[in-house]
């Protein structure tokens, strides 16, 4: 019988302490119960969510730079804008300089009333969240999560 080699440090390693896991875990939590309101109420996906928030904060921007901002699958957010698209919530623009270039708006009919009805469950839903942190806990979380994204994006670029 031959023995499995295994890479050093494979037999201690505890998937649930994994800080990537955690992360995902607690993203996608959080996600989910923010999701529940918006998805019931609006009959809205996370990713179409997230590209309302972006336009939303962001206008004018592009699915490729939609892609940026959110980090996400590019085929998502194509699926996503195609959605709202035809839900009217959002409109492709004319670049007046390049025509290939097509600047995604909320549309002033549904999408900005839309945005506008949102956020204020979004920015309830955060602040229950951090209420299980004290004011010093949440300054820290913000430092953390900025170091984090910082180192990320350092690895990820070299």
């Amino acid at each position: 019988m031959t023995r499995k080699i295994t890479p050093k440090g494979a037999d201690q390693f505890l998937l649930e302490r994994f800080l990537p896991y955690r992360l995902s875990l607690l993203s996608n939590t959080v996600s989910e119960g923010i999701a529940i309101a918006y998805r019931t109420e609006y009959g809205l996906s996370v990713t179409e969510w997230r590209v309302i928030a972006i336009l939303g904060r962001f206008p004018g921007q592009t699915a490729s730079e939609v892609v940026h901002r959110t980090a996400m699958d590019k085929v998502a957010i194509s699926r996503a804008v195609k959605k709202l698209q035809d839900k009217g919530l959002v409109e492709r623009q004319e670049h007046d300089e390049d025509r290939r270039r097509q600047p995604l708006a909320l549309t002033s009919a549904l999408g900005e009333p839309l945005y506008r009805a949102i956020i204020p469950q979004a920015l309830d839903y955060e602040q229950d969240l951090l209420d299980a942190l004290s004011k010093t806990e949440q300054q820290q979380l913000d430092s953390i999560i900025e170091k984090l994204q910082s180192a990320a994006n350092t690895l990820n670029s070299g």
